[in-house]
């Protein structure tokens, strides 16, 4: 029996506001993770422009765009 399956038994029996909670708590915690992955791309991003950010590339400061 795969996670899933295993959880569906566990939440099937339950009464109907108990089984609401459950699903509640999955999404906040689906949620949780989707911030958690933004964030940590927000901050790889932050440090990747850094590296952009320096003297040697002010040249290219009034450049054309394409």
């Amino acid at each position: 029996m795969d996670l899933a399956e295993l959880v569906y038994e566990s939440v099937k029996d339950l009464p109907q506001s108990a089984a609401q909670e459950v699903l509640d708590f999955a999404h906040f915690l689906a949620q949780r993770q989707a911030s958690r992955e933004d964030r940590d791309l927000m901050l790889a991003q932050q440090s990747a422009l850094a590296d952009w950010d320096n003297s040697d590339d002010d040249a290219w400061n009034d450049a054309p765009a394409v």
